[in-house]
């Protein structure tokens, strides 16, 4: 769905999964700068929107998702998965409810997949499952922004700041009172930044929740059954994920940044030597230089130093192996 914002000056749009909003607006640095100290807004009216109606939500929300959600307050944000049943990731829910509706948004294109299953779902549970994507815009404000949130918008507030959902006939309207409009570019930029993984860059159809670290944020491990709890108690209790999220600084003399999907090697033994890993995302960020988010085979040292492709990258640990 195309964003009526991309006709801001100097908006150029993203292309991939992100089609639809600016990559950016002329400055990604800029704009970087702009997000990480509270000031301006990302249009990610690209993300579907689904909402769950009725008095008996949250209790059948509970039986399907990995998060605790069945006594979860008003207006408290929090995000969820839903698995396969042999555990691996599937949907991420980005959710809030403002004490009558549960609002999420999710990946862009997701959103009917995610229905479809819910629906399937549904038995005798008095609950009502719409898609709003096509009337509700994602507008997302940093963290210590103090622009105005609208009245009635449902809204969740986050350490990284607000998503808002919004009618979409009033984005444009809003984009002009909410400050100086940033990019996906930079708002990936900053998620990269904190290690935060995002399905479809960090997972593949493998993917379980313990390699990304979304065990605690995303996954309650006191909770009672859900599809794929089985692969979550084994790992948790009695072994290790086969992979583990990392964070990479790349060599920052490289003019083009390794693409999502890039072979990771140890630089010791050459870029003829054995996959033990690839990039997920890469990015320029503002301060950090170029870095990136990737995937290793959980015995790869932690001190290792990795090629990827043809470029140096040394590591941080994000989940420990």
């Amino acid at each position: 769905m195309k964003s009526p914002l991309l006709t801001l000056p100097g908006a150029v749009p993203a292309e991939g999964v992100d089609e639809g909003v600016a990559a950016h607006y002329g400055d990604l640095f800029r704009e970087q700068r702009a997000l990480a100290d509270g000031t301006g807004f990302v249009d990610l009216s690209h993300r579907g929107v689904v909402t769950v109606s009725g008095p008996e939500r949250l209790a059948w929300l509970h039986l399907l998702l990995t998060q605790h959600v069945s006594d979860l307050p008003p207006h408290r944000a929090t995000e969820a998965l839903i698995l396969s049943a042999n555990g691996h990731i599937e949907h991420a829910l980005y959710l809030v409810d403002d004490g009558e509706t549960v609002w999420a948004h999710v990946e862009p294109g997701t959103q009917e997949a995610l229905i479809a299953y819910l629906e399937s779902m549904k038995f005798f549970y008095r609950v009502e499952v719409a898609d709003r994507t096509a009337d509700i815009a994602v507008v997302h404000l940093p963290a210590g922004s103090i622009a105005e949130v609208p009245e009635g918008a449902a809204v969740r507030e986050t350490p990284y700041g607000r998503d808002l959902f919004l009618p979409r006939g009033e984005l444009e309207s809003y984009a002009e009172k909410a400050g100086s409009a940033a990019g996906i570019l930079a708002y990936e930029a900053l998620r990269v930044e904190r290690y935060r993984p995002r399905l479809g860059f960090e997972t593949d159809h493998r993917t379980i929740p313990h390699e990304l670290g979304w065990i605690g944020t995303a996954v309650h491990l006191q909770k009672g059954c859900y599809r794929g709890q089985e692969t979550v108690a084994r790992v948790q209790n009695l072994g290790k994920p086969p992979r583990r999220l990392v964070f990479l600084h790349l060599d920052g003399s490289e003019v083009h940044l390794p693409v999502a999907g890039t072979e990771l090697r140890l630089a010791d033994d050459g870029p003829d030597g054995r996959k033990i890993g690839f990039v997920t995302t890469s990015v320029r960020h503002y301060e950090l230089g170029p870095v990136a988010l990737a995937l290793v085979k959980r015995n790869v040292p932690v001190d290792a130093r990795l090629l990827a492709g043809d470029t140096a990258a040394a590591q941080e640990t994000v989940v420990e192996p």
